[in-house]
């Protein structure tokens, strides 16, 4: 098909009417923008649903792999935990007299420390954020401004991308686990002092992972058990269970069953090793439908994005 204009027309005419046009296409362009600005506010109003701190919550099972290590539940309300019983059957934390587990419960007192799973604190303050960014370019900016709204458009594709990253887990701002330690009085009866319990989110399922801890010393290259003061379990803990003792009298070393057994963290101030370590992994429906919202809102932003910069004449910027 012929690209000619007939009656031909002078170079100069020709770029005036296709400047004339490039204006119609954005001007167009940006007033269908307002509906997808609309659709996207519906979107991230829903996400920001999932996220709120509504009664009953979400109670998700805790429940170890091919293994009776960890048996449990926690209910989530919000970004808080404000439930969760999890009973523990490791060889370095024995039971209490009479009891075939180690109970950890999260405490219900409401002078006790909230567990809170910063990473949903984010994703919901980057919610907040868009919604804010959809409101200023819909209300208090220039919608006939295409400069203004490609600017908004871009800070709204950056927030989103970040909250979904912060709901996929192991971002740079992410605490690992040796430097967020929980407050032992978050739990009832506190926390043993060798017991880290670390909850976060990883592709949108809570992610939890307890570990038992002993201290190490550089004097004499061995491994000692952390001390525990004014508990039951700090006296009935040896740091060994006779199967290991017997293994070290007779020459034999300690098998590593799990990927930190020969790393040296700072914990608290000191330094140790990981004794035992079980992780869990829960699917959260809520969380799980943020995100896939939240990855469709990505993907229209990254389409008007694009569209705009085409009509722009910045189809070399990212989009």
């Amino acid at each position: 098909m012929s690209t000619l204009v007939w009656p031909p027309i002078s170079p100069e005419e020709l770029h005036k009417e296709e400047a004339a046009t490039q204006r119609r296409e954005i001007e167009w362009l940006l007033a269908s923008l307002q509906d997808t600005l609309q659709s996207l506010k519906s979107g991230l109003n829903e996400c920001a649903e999932l996220l709120a701190p509504k009664e009953p919550g979400s109670t998700l099972v805790l429940s170890s792999l091919r293994s009776e290590n960890l048996k449990g539940f926690i209910t989530r309300v919000g970004t808080r935990i404000v439930k969760g019983d999890v009973q523990l059957r490791l060889p370095s934390l024995p039971p209490p007299k009479g009891h075939t587990s180690y109970k950890l419960s999260i405490s219900s007192s409401p002078t006790a420390p909230t567990l809170v799973l910063e990473q949903l604190t984010t994703t919901r303050t980057l919610i907040n954020a868009c919604l804010d960014v959809v409101d200023a370019t819909r209300w208090t900016g220039d919608a006939t401004n295409a400069d203004f709204i490609s600017g908004q458009l871009r800070l709204l594709h950056d927030n989103i991308e970040e909250a979904k990253t912060a709901l996929k887990g192991w971002t740079d701002n992410q605490h690992p686990w040796y430097n967020d330690p929980v407050d032992p009085a978050a739990f009832s009866p506190p926390l043993p002092s060798n017991v880290s319990f670390h909850l976060s989110i990883s592709e949108a399922a809570v992610l939890l992972n307890v570990r038992t801890l002993e201290s190490t010393y550089h004097n004499t290259g061995t491994n000692t058990p952390l001390s525990f003061s004014g508990t039951s379990a700090a006296q009935s803990y040896t740091g060994m269970s006779l199967r290991e003792r017997l293994v070290g009298a007779l020459g034999g070393q300690r098998q590593a069953f799990h990927d930190e057994a020969h790393e040296v963290f700072t914990f608290k101030g000191q330094e140790v090793r990981v004794r035992d370590k079980v992780r869990v992994e829960s699917q959260d429906p809520s969380l799980l439908a943020a995100m896939a919202k939240l990855g469709a809102s990505e993907r229209n932003v990254a389409l008007s994005r694009r569209a705009l910069n085409i009509v722009m004449g910045k189809e070399d910027e990212d989009g």
